[in-house]
């Protein structure tokens, strides 16, 4: 069975509220992200919720003709496990979490994690514990049968609001865990949407790429390298603790 990655988007959030819907490559950030990953175009859901002020999340993905699915705001384990339901995920099937603030996300290398998962036999796989790569770069892998273990079993609002915690913190004795990562970190970079200083950090490096969305992880770094400045724009935003 092919993948299906879940990417979860909402346009309630607090410090940049409607940040996935900001124009970016004369494009939404959201869209930006989808073609970056279009390769995958049909395996992509966009998980958003059921309240009325994601209904403009829903008519973007009809327009452009994307998957989605509805569901509870804050349970988004919830969310995540009824997605996968919904499009028929069974037992082995596998898995990728993405957050909709990421518009450098890379399809190359969510399908070297994707090899590295099958070829490892795991449950999880993410390269978010031990970090190498830029914050906007997350993913995280698992089968359907972690995600319902995780589903029945979570107890804590904590669990709920954060899809993975189960699986790899709390209850981390019960899964076949796997972490992937670069040879060379290049983690100080941070290419995640949260505040006004990561969009104009995040415009200002598309801008260096003349607007394109099709170039590799290789050349973006070599420009973040070639242009420090981009670095120091958004260097001291703190990410939102989990």
């Amino acid at each position: 069975m092919e993948p299906l990655i879940i990417i979860q988007a909402r346009l309630s959030s607090t410090r940049l509220p409607k940040k996935v819907l900001l124009p970016l490559c004369n494009r939404t950030v959201l869209e930006v992200m989808i073609d970056r990953l279009d390769s995958f175009r049909d395996n992509i859901v966009i998980a958003t919720t059921d309240k009325s002020e994601d209904d403009e999340i829903v008519e973007l993905c009809k327009k452009i003709d994307i998957k989605y699915f509805r569901g509870d705001l804050n349970n988004v384990l919830k969310r995540y496990f009824d997605t996968a339901s919904f499009y028929g995920a069974k037992e082995k099937s596998i898995i990728v979490r993405l957050t909709s603030d990421c518009p450098f996300s890379s399809a190359k290398l969510i399908k070297k994690m994707i090899d590295s998962f099958k070829n490892r036999s795991v449950d999880y796989l993410s390269n978010t514990q031990v970090r190498t790569y830029p914050r906007g770069f997350d993913i995280e892998i698992f089968n359907f049968k972690s995600l319902k273990t995780a589903y029945e079993n979570a107890v804590s609002d904590f669990e709920r609001e954060h899809v993975t915690t189960f699986i790899h913190s709390t209850n981390r004795e019960k899964f076949k865990l796997a972490s992937y990562e670069n040879s060379i970190d290049n983690s100080k970079y941070r290419l995640t949407l949260d505040e006004p200083r990561d969009y104009e950090a995040i415009k200002e490096l598309y801008s260096k790429l003349n607007n394109k969305i099709d170039f590799s992880y290789k050349k973006l770094i070599e420009v973040l390298e070639q242009n420090p400045y981009i670095y120091e724009m958004n260097r001291e935003v703190e990410q939102k603790k989990v």
